[in-house]
């Protein structure tokens, strides 16, 4: 079976969450796109983990964890990443994580150029809101065939791949030296970075592609990782406030290596409120004061999990959320962070959005989004704690209003629910996988 697990807004729903708890019957997890300029935050019994680069089920010792053709890896990153994981208890070896041979080599003339253009477009006010990782550069380079392939450390004596290292260099350090004025970097100390990953790495890099066909073919339950969610989608997002890959569920197949593979079920995630990092229009941010935002973004801790910072918050957005969904083709639906709207004695909703005197429910992001103000209709709150239930029915009548007017708004079901921070303070309603 293949499932994708997807964010359905502007990420940080919650994916890393679901994903844990899916691994616990899964065989394999795997990264699709993007680097580690995002993050999935898992909460286990002993501690809390935020993984940027390492898939969710890394936490499972009967799991094997893949990093797929689609993504950019920060190898410098990576490793610090594992040292991280395995300096508390667990261990991570060639048999638990690998690596595909095809994903590209996030460079570290990457993380400069990020760091210098997004520093010149905030003199002008013009920042997207980079994470500054490298990571539109990473992808930028592939495209322009101007980057390795984690292959290619397996073959670094050899001259084909000696002469791609001195031609991508040399055009870097003309752009680096011609635009920001930064010396040249050297042929040998890029050779010998390259050597160095390589003995770090090579045991872990293979062909993924053919491991997971395997897989599929053994009857092994494969579940697809996406970073962040809908809205950063590099063509179906807010552009150009987006991610550099595509974090849509159609692309899952293709950025894990198994192109000729089709989806069984797609999980969209969902917040019971609206959150997002980085620039760029956010209209639910403009629905409630700034005191409401500080409150919920509190109770929430919503503070990015890979750059700590503050997330843009607002209520839930009915319209942002439907265009997501249709995105996403999501089958099933996980709703997490309910219990962070038990303080409220009112919990506003997004059903729409108005400019110039009309309204509308419809979500179309080549638009001037930032031109629209949102249509909000408040809700009862139920003011307890729910942290304790486990059965829907146990939920406060109020909190079902709840559940049950975004199921109206989204037209779906929703079937997962999180009531609290702990790992096991969840509940399913109706049919789950």
């Amino acid at each position: 079976m293949l499932t994708a697990v997807t964010g359905i807004n502007w990420g940080d729903e919650g994916k890393g969450r679901v994903i844990d708890l899916l691994a616990e019957h899964a065989d394999v997890v795997v990264r699709y796109q993007g680097g580690n300029n995002a993050g999935h935050t898992v909460v286990t019994k002993q501690e809390k983990f935020v993984l940027n680069l390492l898939p969710s089920g890394i936490l499972h010792p009967n799991v094997v964890c893949v990093l797929g053709d689609g993504m950019v890896i920060d190898l410098e990153h990576l490793t610090h990443e594992i040292e991280d994981i395995e300096s508390r208890g667990i261990s991570i070896t060639p048999e638990h994580l690998k690596l595909s041979k095809r994903a590209t080599i996030s460079m570290p003339w990457h993380r400069i150029q990020d760091e210098l253009e997004e520093t010149r477009l905030e003199k002008s006010g013009a920042a997207f809101g980079s994470t500054r990782r490298g990571i539109a550069y990473a992808y930028s380079d592939k495209y322009r065939k101007k980057t390795l392939r984690l292959g290619d450390l397996l073959h670094l004596k050899e001259e084909n791949v000696q002469v791609r290292i001195k031609t991508m260099l040399e055009s870097k350090n003309l752009e680096l030296a011609g635009s920001y004025h930064q010396e040249p970097m050297s042929y040998p100390a890029l050779l010998s970075w390259c050597e160095k990953q390589a003995s770090l790495f090579a045991p872990y890099i293979c062909d993924t592609g053919s491991f997971l066909e395997n897989a599929l073919a053994s009857h092994k339950k494969v579940v697809l990782e996406a970073q962040l969610g809908a809205m950063r989608d590099i063509d179906y997002g807010i552009f150009p406030y987006t991610s550099s890959s595509s974090t849509i569920s159609a692309y899952g197949p293709i950025g894990a290596g198994i192109p000729g593979e089709s989806l069984d079920h797609v999980v969209g995630v969902l917040k019971a409120y609206s959150t997002c990092v980085g620039a760029g229009p956010f209209v639910a941010e403009r629905a409630m004061s700034e005191d409401w935002c500080n409150i919920l973004r509190k109770f929430g801790n919503e503070y990015g999990a890979a750059t700590g910072r503050p997330r843009r918050v607002g209520p839930f957005d009915a319209v942002a959320s439907r265009y997501g969904l249709k995105c996403q083709h999501a089958d099933k639906i996980a709703l997490t962070k309910l219990d962070v709207l038990s303080s409220l004695t009112e919990i506003p909703v997004i059903t729409a959005y108005e400019r110039n005197h009309k309204t509308t429910t419809v979500f179309d992001p080549t638009e001037n989004i930032d031109s629209f103000s949102p249509v909000v209709t408040m809700l009862p709150g139920w003011k307890q704690d729910i942290s304790a239930c486990r059965k829907y029915e146990d939920l406060p009548e109020n909190a079902r209003l709840y559940i049950e007017t975004l199921e109206r708004l989204l037209d779906c079901d929703i079937q997962f629910i999180s009531t609290g921070a702990e790992r096991n303070e969840y509940m399913i309603k109706g049919e789950w996988l």
